[in-house]
This record gives C-alpha cells, sequence and structure tokens, in this order.
C-alpha cells in the first residue's frame, strides 16, 4: 500500500483565483489512493465550480454548516480526518483559523480536528507581506500547522512576486510526509539553527566573478528538515530564490564570502547548531575593475586575497555548548582530508563527499556523505537524497548537542 492509500483527507479551497489549481491537488490526492473529502466556501464558489469536484473527488462537496443530510458535518469531517488541506488559503482563512472564528463549514472542521492540517496561502505580495498576516501564519505555524509556499512568481494581475500558490507536487509532497511513516519528530523545537547554503560570487568586475558550482540544494535541504523538525532557522544564501519558503525560516541573502561572513558571525551566537554547508570562497580579488574587463584587454592578471576562514574562527571563538558543522567537498582522499579539515577547523562534525563521484554533490538532488566527529567516529550514508542527508546530519548534530550539554 502506498502512503496515501485509504487515508481520509479533507481538501479545503477558499476564494482565491488559485483555487483552479486547487483541482490539480484533488487530482493528484485521488490517484494517490486518498479519500477526499472536498469543502468549498461560497467565496470559492465565485471562481470554481462544485461540478468540477464533485467529479474528481471521493464523495461530493459539502458547502455549508447546515447541510440537512448532516447535523454536524465539521465535526464529522474533523474526527474522521486522518489530515486536512487548504489550498488555497486566503487572508482571511488564516485570521479566522489563527483566532479561532467558525465563520464556516471549512474553519468549523478545523477546529474540529486533531489531524495534522496544511495550509497553502496564496494571494498577492502585498497582502502576504503585510504584517498582520506574517503574524498570523508564524503563530499558526508555532502551534503545528504545515505552511507550504506561498512561492515567488507571475500573480494575477500579470506582475511577480512572493504569494504564488504552492506547486501542487509540493503540496503532495508535504500531504505524504506528513502522513508517511517516516514524519519527523518535532525534535528539534526550541532550537535555533543557523545554515548556510549556496556558493559565493567573488566579482571581479561588474560583469565577472570568480564562484564555483554549489546550488545550495544540501543547504535548502537542511533548512527545510529543521523547520519540519520544530527548529527556528536561519538560512543564509547565495541562492534565496531557491531557499524554502517557511514562517520559521529566515532567509538572509548573500553574495560574496564577506557577506556571508558578516551574516554569520551575526546570528552564530545566539543558534545551538550552527551548519556550514555552503562553498565559501577561499580567495577574493584584491581590487575590482570599476568597468566591464574586455577581451580585447588581453593577459589580465588578477591579484588575490585570502577570505577569511568563516569555519575556524566560529570553531574558536564559539559559544558553550553550540554545535558547528562544517562541510568537505573533495575530489580525492575523502576521509583523510576531512579528517584534516575537522582537526584543522575545531568543529564537531565535518560532513565529507566526493563531488568527483556520480549523482553526488553540486547540482544533484542526491548525496553520498561520510559524517565524521571529533570524538573520532564516522558514519557513512550511501548514496540517497539530499533529504534524507539533510536528516543525517540534523541527528548526528543532535546527539552532540545532547552529548555537549553533559560535559
Amino acid at each position: 500500500m502506498g502512503t496515501l492509500d485509504g487515508r481520509r483527507i479533507v481538501l479545503g479551497v477558499t476564494g482565491g483565483i488559485a483555487a483552479y489549481k486547487a483541482v490539480e491537488v484533488c487530482r493528484r490526492l485521488v490517484d494517490a489512493g486518498a479519500h477526499v473529502s472536498p469543502i468549498l466556501t461560497n467565496a470559492a464558489q465565485r471562481f470554481i465550480g462544485k461540478a468540477t469536484f464533485d467529479a474528481l473527488a471521493s464523495e461530493k462537496v459539502q458547502t455549508s454548516l447546515w447541510d440537512e443530510e448532516s447535523p454536524i458535518p465539521h465535526t464529522l469531517l474533523g474526527q474522521n480526518a486522518d489530515l486536512i488541506v487548504v489550498c488555497p488559503a486566503t487572508a482571511r482563512l488564516l485570521a479566522d483559523y489563527r483566532m479561532g472564528r467558525s465563520a464556516d463549514l471549512l474553519t468549523a472542521t478545523l477546529l474540529a480536528t486533531r489531524a495534522p492540517v496544511v495550509i497553502c496561502p496564496a494571494m498577492h505580495t502585498e497582502m502576504w507581506e503585510q504584517p498582520a498576516v506574517q503574524e498570523n501564519v508564524t503563530v499558526l505555524a508555532q502551534r503545528g500547522v504545515e505552511i507550504v509556499g506561498p512561492e515567488k512568481g507571475r500573480l494575477a494581475g500579470g506582475d511577480s512576486g512572493e504569494g504564488r500558490l504552492a506547486d501542487p507536487v509540493n503540496i503532495l509532497a508535504t500531504v505524504e510526509r506528513l502522513l508517511g511513516e517516516q514524519a519527523p519528530q518535532k525534535d528539534l523545537t526550541g532550537l535555533q539553527i543557523l545554515v548556510t547554503a549556496g556558493g559565493t560570487r567573488e566579482p571581479i568586475c561588474p560583469v565577472r566573478y570568480l564562484g564555483n558550482r554549489s546550488s545550495g540544494k544540501q543547504g535548502h535541504a537542511i533548512a527545510a528538515q529543521a523547520v519540519a523538525r520544530g527548529a527556528q532557522v536561519i538560512c543564509v544564501t547565495t541562492q534565496a530564490d531557491q531557499a524554502p519558503q517557511h514562517p520559521q525560516i529566515t532567509v538572509q541573502a548573500v553574495d560574496t564570502a564577506a557577506q556571508m561572513t558578516s551574516a554569520v558571525f551575526e546570528a552564530a551566537p545566539q543558534s545551538s547548531i550552527v551548519i556550514m554547508a555552503a562553498a565559501v570562497a577561499d580567495f577574493t580579488p584584491v581590487s575590482v575593475a570599476e568597468q566591464k574587463i574586455k577581451k580585447s584587454t588581453g593577459t589580465t592578471e588578477i591579484l588575490l586575497q585570502p577570505t577569511v576562514d568563516i569555519l575556524a574562527t566560529l570553531g574558536a571563538q564559539r559559544t558553550a555548548g553550540q554545535v558547528l558543522v562544517g562541510f568537505a567537498a573533495e575530489t580525492n582522499d575523502l576521509v583523510e582530508n576531512a579528517a584534516k579539515k575537522l582537526a584543522a577547523k575545531g568543529v564537531d562534525l565535518m560532513v565529507a563527499n566526493d563531488v568527483a563521484a556520480d549523482q553526488v554533490g553540486f547540482g544533484h538532488d542526491t548525496n553520498a556523505v561520510v559524517i565524521l566527529s571529533a570524538t573520532g567516529s564516522s558514519e557513512e550514508v550511501p548514496l540517497a537524497s539530499k533529504t534524507e542527508i539533510a536528516n543525517a546530519v540534523l541527528d548526528a548534530a543532535l546527539k552532540t548537542l545532547h552529548q555537549n550539554s553533559k560535559n
């Protein structure tokens, strides 16, 4: 049986232009084996008709608390649900749910359930960024509600920005994770975790830069899994547009090694765990040309100077009990080189991967690592998704944190 086979899912649809995308979510849930019970608010019916969901879902749409066929529809739906997903969720739904206001069948059902709840906000950028909306989302997330999206992209009206409904594939993946046997425990609740991601870019001139092949995928996967396990996360990344979006993730965009150094040093003292997954440049140009360097210039010399060694500095200045995790991207003598780096940087854990191997490291969705500990132990994690690697790294960091607290 699949993760969703026979699982009862209530699909709530509210009145936003993205309501049409809920049809695709409904279809995917049913195709995955779920029993889908749709609820449409009155406003949702202004955007999409009942007949569509009647045809695709496992049972007919419900719209009212006063349906004579069911005297207590919200109670039955809430108690029988294995999970409730609201897609899209408007600003009004977020406010009503946060305040416990039973305004209609959907909000009454949300209040009458103990099942996991997935909320998928979608609205215009200006609405999404309103402090009141952000506060409502933050409070719901702190109560254990799973927030998916929104994403950046083209919006109704033709402009672009943050507020676009999450991709149905991502929504389904969240539902499967929450209902799967491997749904994460909230074992990182109460912890602030700092994660860096991506490769820094050191400018040579206004057009060109020195960089590397890091995509930021592994660091972003760690940030996403840390939030799923209850942590508050600060993600310092050179790929901010690709970073996971969640009320418990503060994304800080940087570009250069100097910018990353400043951001990390500011956030690290308050963080219980620091995971340096970014590929930070070892050198940066001494000077940056004011104009584009032309090919006609011929041979050009670029004088480089070392950047600040962020990890080594953190190792020397760490706060008591803090766990420091470094990454070592190697092309040969993996364990030997990573062990030397672990000792030199003064960190607790070093995550080593052979970026010359197939399907490992830069740009891939998979990775294979060896996690070395300052205590002398090591753990090999064979080729797996970067999400699985992320959880292995977080497991090792949490174990080390508990050991540090005993010392």
